[in-house]
């Protein structure tokens, strides 16, 4: 019975590492078809919205106090 869980768990941890193995291997390659040949890597968005970092609250000045 253990001897069934531990290969059990050996095969589910090789499959899983070849998923993600395999995953980032996509994703690379579909990331370096994406980019423009004269972007230098760098992707322009065209989004009309205005990217927001901080706003300012009384969770953010507690925050700020304690960690200061």
């Amino acid at each position: 019975m253990q001897e069934s869980r531990r290969n059990f768990a050996k095969k589910t941890a090789i499959v899983v590492g070849a998923t993600a193995v395999g995953t980032t291997v996509l994703a690379s390659a579909n990331s370096s078809t994406k980019a423009g040949v004269g972007s230098n890597g760098v992707v322009v968005g065209k989004s009309p919205k205005k990217e927001i970092l901080y706003k300012k609250s009384k969770a953010w000045e507690e925050f700020y106090k304690q960690a200061l």
